[in-house]
């Protein structure tokens, strides 16, 4: 196992310089770039003073990540809607309370509109697959049409109505994680 490198990663991860991960550990510059080369290897004290850094405990740092989904079938979707619901959203990717990201397939019947979203922390993306979409954000009214797309920070009421005659279909990415069909 190449400490180093799971410890450099969890430091870029984290956004920090080896500088900031070291003052904050209480440890040398050097010493983080030795350890991240593995040019040497720390104690379980040091180890454990730089995991508390990342909030990481020593069993999570040395679990094997190789079980870790990459690929998520179609079988994996959690639709907690009823299949004939006018508006169902599939989470895609299950397990996004554990993630930065709730990827969702979201397919609105015609006419249809999602219950309106209060505004929250985070910011979404949304990429129509299907259909002609009406997105209101506060007040103002955006039309999204097949192979479009729309982003915006989820600091606005917001709500998507399908304007088109067929079905609406849209892969739509929150972060963080707020779906709560």
């Amino acid at each position: 196992m190449k400490i180093g490198e799971r410890l450099k990663r969890l430091r870029m991860i984290n956004s920090l310089t080896q500088e900031e991960l070291a003052n904050r550990a209480d440890l040398t510059k050097g010493y983080i770039s030795q350890l991240e080369n593995d040019a040497t290897s720390p104690s379980i004290a040091t180890l454990k003073d730089i995991l508390d850094v990342f909030g990481v405990s020593m069993q999570e740092f040395f679990s094997d990540p190789i079980g870790e989904d990459v690929v998520y079938g179609k079988d994996a979707r959690v639709q907690p809607s009823a299949d004939d619901a006018a508006v169902t959203v599939e989470l895609l990717v299950p397990g996004a309370q554990n993630r930065e990201m709730d990827p969702a397939l979201v397919t609105l019947a015609p006419g249809e509109e999602m219950d309106e979203q209060n505004f929250h922390e985070g910011e979404e993306f949304g990429f129509v697959l299907l259909g002609k979409i009406q997105l209101r954000l506060d007040d103002k009214i955006y039309t999204v049409k097949k192979d479009e797309c729309f982003y915006f920070t989820s600091d606005k009421r917001h709500t998507v109505k399908n304007i088109g005659k067929g079905s609406a279909r849209i892969l739509w990415v929150v972060t963080p994680p707020t779906f709560d069909y």
